[in-house]
């Protein structure tokens, strides 16, 4: 892990100091996340793929891989995949999996990648955790540039009109014995989750902050870094966006 993601106990805001480098390498992020729906996510990549076009073989790249659900299904659809994520912990465990046109690495999505890929995936609200908002154009660039000359990005954000209308402000879930407390708020142009629980008498918390992108914010960031945004759906069945109803805001662009 590059030093300037590790926490900085010097750092007097240290819940805010990439507060995805820590709370995503803990066993609780997985646990509190566990009953997602992929079945949902593996229809999505099947229309995804579909719609793509994808050639026999294609290189594609699962940037924010987690554990690398999504990445194994790709491969198993015929993809050479490259799954990467920041965090060294969920690496280890999607490495378990690693075959001839599987692989994983721990990787900043803020810097290029040297191999050129097809397509690149940006799946399931990955994207506009930094602490500093440039950060969010050089990631778009470094996707742009780790793209071949006819390969396409996506990113699948959600959709923060639809979010921002139906909060949820406070909620209590319980998985695996531990009762998480769950309170969320707009603050700042940020949609924020506080998380609360304890395990085997010991209290956490931990922060979870995402930039409350809009279509248009993307659109500006796009056309800074030279990208061209070529599609929009807005849920995981590729139908039309509306901006107040749509769940997600999926954007193809190259």
């Amino acid at each position: 892990m590059p030093n300037s993601l590790k926490p900085k106990t010097q750092n007097p805001k240290p819940k805010t100091q990439n507060w995805f480098a820590c709370w995503f390498d803990t066993p609780y992020y997985h646990i509190l996340y566990k009953e997602r729906n992929y079945r949902e996510a593996q229809v999505f990549m099947d229309n995804l793929t579909h719609y793509l076009n994808l050639p026999e073989k294609a290189k594609v790249l699962d940037l924010a891989c987690g554990k690398g659900r999504h990445s194994i299904y790709l491969n198993q659809l015929g993809y050479e995949v490259v799954g990467a994520d920041l965090s060294e912990n969920s690496i280890s465990e999607a490495s378990k999996n690693q075959n001839e046109t599987l692989h994983f690495q721990v990787h900043d999505m803020r810097e290029t990648f040297e191999d050129k890929f097809d397509a690149i995936f940006n799946l399931f609200t990955s994207f506009g955790y930094f602490e500093n908002d440039e950060d969010n154009l050089t990631t778009l660039k470094a996707m742009k540039e780790s793209l071949t000359d006819y390969g396409f990005a996506v990113i699948d954000f959600m959709n923060v009109n639809q979010v921002v209308n139906n909060l949820i402000p406070d909620e209590i879930k319980t998985v695996e014995d531990i009762e998480f407390h769950i309170k969320r708020y707009v603050n700042d142009g940020y949609i924020y989750k506080e998380i609360d629980f304890e395990d085997q008498g010991e209290k956490f918390h931990f922060t979870e902050r995402v930039k409350a992108l809009t279509l248009n914010d993307f659109k500006e960031l796009m056309e800074e870094a030279g990208i061209d945004l070529l599609d929009i759906f807005g849920d995981y069945k590729l139908k039309k966006f509306h901006k107040t109803e749509s769940e997600r805001l999926i954007m193809i662009f190259k």
